[in-house]
């Protein structure tokens, strides 16, 4: 090979070629067309690419056989560099090689043959590498487009809302073809209970140049209604101006329906809540009523043994009544607020939040002789909706009343209540002494319309609310285990 006899020369010459190669203009406008870094692009590939010829000038390796070459169509392809590009990049380099040869003022015909032969070679093998990643990738991005047409659901409108385009899933979910959708306005799926508000407050947004996220309500072609949670942005041209708006979607009807499910049970919770509550009402009430009517039975009986009434005792009975209707009318104010919806999260002591339940419960506990012992390991405060949380605990003190009266096996009735820290959390734990959950429904006692009484007065809300309330309103846990005396319920809140 004629080459073997300037390969001392070429290496000389290094720095010279790749100076050449990078001078050359049309290579200079492919790198900063796509902002190629020259120096990366000298350090990391040219140098190398230039070892490469002379080994196989020196016949040390075979035409096709570099690494780097490899590397250097990798970082192209990164940068989406076309094939006819590379094709320049590539001649940039063979006429910066024959360059350097007229420098050294070797005028041989061989030796130009022989590097337009490499150069042939070599770049038809690598356009042929070249062209396989490129296809490869197509093929990648036509499967990709083809996954992202058929399970997202997207749409693109003109400025005023026109469908211009659709995917297969917008299709899917609607229940209309893309003929019938394409042309007309985005309201053909809209659906009459969404309010004119959020349409407002939709067009306001992506008029003003900013992405709108929301969930919206719409109609299938057979009337039937789902959900979606889209994000809607506007596209521009050059000047920045809006040409039209891009949509994509997610299906959340399962979400939806579940959290309708849910609002019914709470709806049917608060109705057992409130006959329970009218129940607290009435014991709560019949001490006063009965010292009312002691007091007022009082007087007549005064007159017939004495004759008359004393002024002193008519305004001590009337006093003692007023007491009484105070106390009364006291329970009312507790109770109303205890139904007032907390609108807000309050810092509390957990001690204050455990005598709130136990105010409404007293005389409840009182009648049934439950010996109630508290454990104050640890107090600290917590930030809770107030209402809600005393009602979990009236719930789980009232369950425990509950199954201990209906044992009534002689036992001392008693309820322990320990509350403490532990890490980040703020825990209450309610144990009876009732024998405990039987192992086989332990597991069962948070599902919804459960229910262990035997008297099948219970809706089986309760517990399944209260795990809503500590887990999705407080963002603590509520879990049930028995221990050597009864069932013992855990509360755990975080602590702020």
């Amino acid at each position: 090979m004629a080459l073997n006899n300037y390969v001392d020369q070429l290496k000389q010459n290094k720095k010279t070629i790749i100076k050449y190669w990078l001078s050359n203009k049309s290579v200079i406008e492919i790198l900063d067309s796509y902002e190629l870094d020259k120096i990366i692009f000298v350090k990391k590939y040219a140098s190398f690419v230039i070892d490469y010829y002379i080994d196989v000038i020196n016949e040390k390796k075979e035409i096709g056989d570099c690494p780097v070459i490899n590397d250097l169509l990798d970082y192209l392809k990164s940068k989406n560099v076309s094939s006819d590009e590379l094709f320049i990049i590539c001649s940039g380099f063979k006429s910066a090689l024959i360059k350097n040869i007229y420098d050294l003022k070797i005028n041989s015909f061989d030796v130009i043959s022989e590097i337009d032969y490499i150069f042939e070679r070599n770049f038809a093998g690598v356009l042929n590498k070249y062209s396989k990643t490129v296809k490869d990738v197509e093929n990648k991005l036509r499967k990709t487009v083809g996954i992202v047409n058929k399970y997202v659901i997207m749409s693109k409108t003109d400025k005023k809302g026109i469908i211009k385009e659709v995917s297969d899933a917008f299709c899917d979910i609607s229940g209309f073809s893309r003929d019938e959708l394409i042309g007309k306005s985005h309201n053909i799926v809209r659906h009459p209970d969404t309010s004119q508000y959020v349409f407002k407050n939709l067009w306001e947004t992506i008029l003003d140049k900013k992405v709108w996220q929301g969930e919206i309500k719409n109609q299938k072609k057979n009337g039937q209604a789902y959900w979606v949670y889209a994000t809607i942005e506007p596209s521009f041209n050059q000047k920045g101006q809006i040409t039209g708006f891009y949509a994509i979607r997610q299906d959340i009807t399962s979400k939806k329906e579940v959290e309708e499910q849910q609002n019914i049970l709470v709806e049917q919770s608060k109705s057992a809540a409130m006959g329970e509550m009218i129940s607290m009402i009435a014991h709560q009430w019949r001490q006063p009523l009965q010292a009312v009517s002691i007091l007022i039975q009082k007087l007549p009986l005064m007159k017939m043994i004495e004759g008359e009434v004393s002024d002193e005792i008519l305004n001590q009975v009337v006093e003692d009544i007023g007491n009484q209707l105070d106390y009364m009318s006291k329970t009312i104010d507790d109770f109303r607020d205890f139904f007032k919806p907390d609108k807000e999260k309050e810092e509390i002591k957990l001690s204050k939040l455990i005598e709130k339940a136990i105010d409404f419960l007293a005389y409840m506990l009182k009648v049934d002789t439950i010996k109630l012992n508290k454990n104050a390991i640890d107090d600290c405060i917590v930030k809770v909706h107030i209402n809600e949380v005393v009602q979990v605990l009236i719930n789980i003190i009232k369950n425990a009343r509950d199954v201990m009266v209906e044992k009534n096996d002689g036992t001392q009735r008693e309820l322990n209540i320990k509350y403490y820290k532990n890490d980040n959390f703020a825990i209450i734990e309610v144990e009876d002494n009732a024998g405990g959950i039987p192992q086989n429904i332990i597991n069962r006692v948070f599902e919804p319309y459960f229910s262990t009484k035997k008297n099948k007065n219970g809706t089986g809300l309760g517990l399944y609310m209260s795990r809503t309330i500590i887990e999705q309103h407080s963002n603590g846990r509520l879990s049930v285990s028995n221990s050597n005396k009864g069932a013992v319920f855990k509360i755990e809140l975080p602590i702020n």
